[in-house]
């Protein structure tokens, strides 16, 4: 949705599909039952299929609530009833129960997936009950550091519409790469025209190598590292050029950044990574943080779009929210 004014020679991740074209995990292999039990699907209605078809990725990160991309979402005053939560399920369309989705808060400071901000949660309309299927993930605390030597995956199920069933979701494991030399990579890609410029801001995170990635459909989805002996969410699949290219890592959110966003200090239980044990009053933080920024992003190199779209089901969102809204 962010291409019109593109000049620059990224391929966008959301647009139109070539023959060999890829649309989800490369060079991964399917996800066991209930090994990333908080992956969700995020899913909206399509009337042409006269059924809720996947979007975008998310990660279960409390009992009512999902993270995912902001530019899954889009539009800050969406409606939440055109959206459902698919969870517990590797397989995408298994007949299992959807979520209802009651709010959805697309991060203030969003404006495009390039810019940074490209985190959104959506509150479903009743706790889910935890089982080895459904389980929430652990933000990372403060203190966290993930290194190019931690062990990381990311999942997702691509775009479900251009691959055959069953639909089974995918992992495939990827290396952090520091965000001073995915910058300078992304700046080679550009043969410098952005020179002066941070392409790789702040509150982003760079993660995967040429052969190993995250592609269409997988926008909104974990990147998970092991680090400390647990499985820490440290980020939302963002964007990037192309996919699995040689030194074009994909970029992800970095959910670092957005914890305090997230879940308010004042809301949290001692440790913030401590979901499993937080009380009902952390949904409370939600409706807090969602009137404020929490992490204030600077305005500083952001000034122009940036090339390159997201990594959500080209077409799928656009056509049917619009049969949604009338």
């Amino acid at each position: 949705s962010h291409l019109g004014a593109l000049e620059l020679s990224f391929c966008a991740l959301g647009g139109g599909l070539g023959g060999d074209r890829l649309v989800g995990i490369v060079g991964g292999h399917s996800a066991p039952q209930g090994k990333w039990p908080w992956q969700v699907s995020l899913k909206v209605y399509n009337y042409n299929w006269a059924s809720w078809v996947h979007i975008c990725g998310g990660s279960l990160i409390h009992p009512q609530w999902v993270l995912t991309a902001a530019h899954c979402i889009d539009r800050k005053d969406a409606d939440p009833a055109a959206y459902r939560i698919h969870a517990g399920d590797v397989y995408l369309y298994g007949g299992r129960t959807l979520l209802n989705v009651t709010q959805v808060i697309v991060h203030p400071d969003y404006i495009n997936a390039q810019l940074g901000a490209d985190v959104a949660l959506l509150q479903v309309s009743h706790s889910v009950k935890y089982t080895a299927n459904v389980r929430p993930v652990k933000l990372p605390s403060a203190l966290l550091e993930v290194t190019p030597e931690d062990e990381c995956w990311v999942t997702g199920w691509g775009t479900v519409m251009l691959l055959p069933p069953p639909y089974r979701l995918q992992q495939v494991a990827v290396s952090v790469v520091e965000n001073a030399v995915c910058d300078q990579q992304y700046h080679d890609a550009t043969s410098h025209r952005l020179a002066g410029r941070k392409i790789i801001q702040d509150d982003m995170l760079c993660a995967g190598t040429e052969g190993w990635d995250s592609c269409q459909g997988d926008s909104g989805g974990p990147l998970v590292c092991n680090t400390t002996g647990a499985w820490h969410l440290v980020g939302v699949v963002s964007w990037g050029d192309s996919c699995a290219v040689r030194n074009r890592p994909g970029v992800y959110a970095r959910v670092q950044t957005y914890v305090p966003w997230i879940t308010h200090d004042a809301f949290l239980p001692p440790e913030p990574a401590a979901l499993a044990s937080a009380t009902p009053s952390l949904g409370s933080a939600f409706l807090l943080a969602s009137s404020v920024s929490g992490t204030s992003l600077t305005a500083g190199g952001r000034s122009k779009k940036m090339p390159g779209g997201g990594r959500e089901v080209p077409g799928a969102q656009g056509a049917s929210l619009c049969c949604l809204s009338n």
